[in-house]
C-alpha cells in the first residue's frame, strides 16, 4: 500500500499539470489563432506570452515538485480567471462544462496546496 501512496502523488501531479503543459505548447504553435481568440473575448493579445509562460512553467513546476505550492496557487488562480473570462456563457452547455472543469482543476490545486506535494518531488530534497 505504501508504494501506491508513494506513486500516487507524482502521478496525480503529472495528470493535473498535463493539461496546462499541452495547452501552453499548443498555444506556441497556434500563436496567431490563440491571440485572435483572446482579443475576440476582450483579453489583450499581448498577454499571450505571459499565458504561455504560466501554463508551461507552472505545469513543469508541478510535475517536478518544485515550488509546488506557489505553482499550484498560480495555476488555481489562472484556472478561475480563465473560467470567468472564457467560459462564463452558461446558456451554452459546453461552456458551462468547460467552466466547471476549470473550477474543478482549481479545486485540485487547492487540495495539493493543503495536503502537500507527496513523494518524488524536488521540494523534498534534503528533508530525509
Amino acid at each position: 500500500m505504501n508504494k501506491l501512496i508513494d506513486f500516487s502523488a507524482p502521478a496525480g501531479r503529472f495528470l493535473i499539470a498535463l493539461i496546462f503543459l499541452m495547452s501552453g505548447v499548443n498555444k506556441v504553435f497556434s500563436y496567431a489563432g490563440t491571440q485572435g481568440y483572446m482579443e475576440a473575448m476582450g483579453v489583450p493579445g499581448f498577454l499571450l506570452p505571459l499565458v504561455i509562460i504560466t501554463e508551461v512553467f507552472g505545469a513543469l513546476a508541478i510535475i517536478l515538485g518544485w515550488q509546488t505550492r506557489i505553482a499550484a496557487l498560480a495555476l488555481a488562480g489562472f484556472s478561475l480567471v480563465s473560467a470567468a473570462l472564457f467560459h462564463a456563457d452558461f446558456s451554452d452547455q459546453i461552456q458551462m462544462i468547460m467552466f466547471m472543469k476549470n473550477v474543478a482543476i482549481a479545486g485540485g490545486f487547492l487540495i495539493l496546496i493543503a495536503t502537500g506535494l507527496g513523494s518524488y518531488a524536488l521540494d523534498n530534497r534534503g528533508k530525509e
